[in-house]
C-alpha cells in the first residue's frame, strides 16, 4: 500500500510542479480488465535520429550490454520518406506513411484545403492520422496505455486518447520523465498500463547540427545510453517482468548543405501549393489540370537531370517506396515529387541546410538506416537477426501483450516469430 501511495503522490507532485503545458493529461474513467490485468508490460523507447551504427561507433556500453543479451538487429529500414513523423507512427501503426496519412512532416491534403505541419496545432487533431496506433488498440480491448511523447499520441485518433499522456515539451528533464514511467508502473493493477511510449531528440538534435561524425552527437549517444540504463535500474525496482523495445525512426548523414538546391523557378505557386523539406519537395496542383501538371513536369525533368535530383508524378514513382499513386489512401502525397540525390538537399524557406541530414531513400543511402534493439522475458537470447523494415515492429507488440488486430497492415509476423520465445 505504501509503494502505492508513493507512486501516485509521484505523479501528483509532477504535475502541480510543471508549467502549464507539461502536466500530465489523464483519461479518467478507464481500468484494466480482470484478463488484461494478466498481461506481460511493454516499454517502446525511441531515440530520435539514433543511426543503426552508433551504439558500436560511439560505443554506448549499456545499450550494446542489454542488446547482447536480448535481440538486435543489423539494422531496421525506415519507411520512405525517411523522416520523423511519418516513421514514428509507422513503427505504432505497422503502416507505410501513405497507407497511414502521415505522408511527411508537413504536408497538403487537398480535399481538406489545409496544411498538417509538425510544429503547428494540427498535431492534437485526429482527423490526419489513419490506421490504429498501438495505444488505441491496447484500450480498445481495456488494456491501459501511458505515452510520453510519441507521434500521434496527443491526438485522439478514432476518437481514443492513451490513459496517461503528455503534450510535447522538452522542458521536462531526463530523470523526471524515467520516475514518470516508474510511477506508472507502481500504480494499482486496476490502474497500471501495460504498453509505455517514450521517447527522447537529443540524438537527432546534435546530428542535424553538427553532423552524424560530431563529438557533439556522441556525448548525446552517451546521453540515451545513460539514460536507458537508469530506466531500466527504475524499472527493476517495480519487480515486474517488462519487456524493452529500443528504436529509432531513422539514420543521418553529412550532406553538402553549402550547395542546397533552390526551388526551380519553373514552379508556379499561382498553379501549386508547394510543401515538404529538405529532402523531399511536394507539389500539389491548386486545380486538378493534368495539362498544368505535365507541363511542370516535364520543365522539371529537364532541370533535373543535371541539378542533382529526381522528379516523379505521383503515377511513376518507384513502386518499392509504397509512396505512389496506388499507395495514397489519404490524398496526402503531391501531384509531382522532388526528390533529392545524396548529398543534395533542397533549402526551403531563408534557414542554413544543417550538415546532418536525412530522408532519403534508405535502400540506396545505407546511413538512413535506423536501430532495434529488444529485450526482456518475451525476447529470445543473445540472438542477431538481419535489417528488417519498420512496419513489423507492430506484430511484435501486439503478439507480447496478447492484442487482437483486424485491420489491414503492411507488417507481418515474421520478425516477430524471429524474435519471440514460443509460448
Amino acid at each position: 500500500m505504501k509503494s502505492i501511495l508513493t507512486a501516485l503522490l509521484c505523479i501528483f507532485t509532477l504535475a502541480v510542479s510543471a508549467q502549464p503545458n507539461t502536466i500530465q493529461q489523464i483519461v479518467k474513467g478507464r481500468n484494466n480488465s480482470k484478463h488484461q490485468q494478466q498481461k506481460p508490460y511493454v516499454i517502446l523507447i525511441s531515440a530520435d535520429g539514433f543511426r543503426y551504427d552508433y551504439a558500436r561507433k560511439y560505443q554506448a556500453k549499456h545499450l550494446l550490454a542489454l542488446s547482447s543479451a536480448g535481440v538486435s538487429a543489423a539494422s531496421m529500414q525506415p519507411s520512405f520518406p525517411s523522416i520523423t513523423f511519418p516513421n514514428h507512427y509507422t513503427l505504432v501503426t505497422g503502416l507505410y506513411p501513405a497507407h497511414h496519412g502521415l505522408v511527411s512532416n508537413k504536408f497538403y491534403a487537398p480535399q481538406l484545403h489545409r496544411n498538417y505541419n509538425y510544429k503547428s496545432a494540427t498535431v492534437i487533431e485526429g482527423l490526419w492520422y489513419g490506421g490504429t496506433p498501438l495505444w488505441v488498440l491496447a484500450e480498445q480491448q481495456q488494456m491501459l496505455s501511458a505515452s510520453f511523447y510519441w507521434v500521434g499520441s496527443e491526438a485522439p485518433v478514432k476518437g481514443v486518447l492513451p490513459t496517461y499522456y503528455y503534450h510535447y515539451n522538452e522542458q521536462i528533464n531526463i530523470h523526471d520523465r524515467i520516475e514518470a514511467v516508474k510511477a506508472w508502473l507502481q500504480l494499482p493493477a486496476a490502474k497500471r498500463p501495460h504498453l509505455i511510449t517514450i521517447y527522447f531528440p537529443e540524438v537527432d538534435h546534435a546530428g542535424h547540427k553538427y553532423g552524424p561524425e560530431s563529438k557533439e552527437t556522441a556525448r548525446q549517444v552517451h546521453f540515451i545510453d545513460s539514460a536507458v540504463n537508469e530506466l531500466v535500474k527504475a524499472v527493476n525496482q517495480t519487480k515486474l517482468k517488462v519487456n524493452y523495445i529500443f528504436v529509432s525512426d531513422h539514420g543521418m548523414i553529412t550532406v553538402s548543405n553549402k550547395n542546397a538546391l533552390q526551388l526551380p523557378s519553373v514552379i508556379d505557386t499561382n498553379k501549386f501549393v508547394v510543401s515538404g523539406d529538405a529532402a523531399l519537395v511536394e507539389l500539389y496542383a491548386k486545380k486538378a489540370d493534368a495539362r498544368t501538371i505535365n507541363n511542370t513536369y516535364n520543365a522539371l525533368l529537364s532541370k533535373a537531370k543535371r541539378k542533382g535530383y529526381n522528379v516523379y508524378l505521383k503515377s511513376n514513382m518507384p513502386a518499392y517506396l509504397h509512396y505512389g499513386e496506388k499507395d495514397d489512401w489519404h490524398h496526402h502525397i503531391g501531384d509531382i515529387l522532388l526528390v533529392p540525390r545524396f548529398p543534395y538537399t533542397f533549402q526551403l524557406g531563408k534557414g542554413k541546410v544543417n550538415p546532418g541530414f536525412h530522408g532519403y531513400d534508405p535502400r540506396a543511402v545505407k546511413a538512413m538506416g535506423a536501430t532495434f534493439y529488444a529485450w526482456g522475458p518475451a525476447f529470445k537470447k543473445h540472438l542477431k537477426i538481419p535489417s528488417f523494415e519498420n512496419v513489423n515492429v507492430y506484430p511484435v507488440i501486439t503478439r507480447i501483450l496478447g492484442l487482437r488486430y483486424t485491420d489491414r497492415i503492411d507488417g507481418t509476423m515474421k520478425v516477430a516469430d524471429e524474435v519471440l520465445m514460443s509460448k
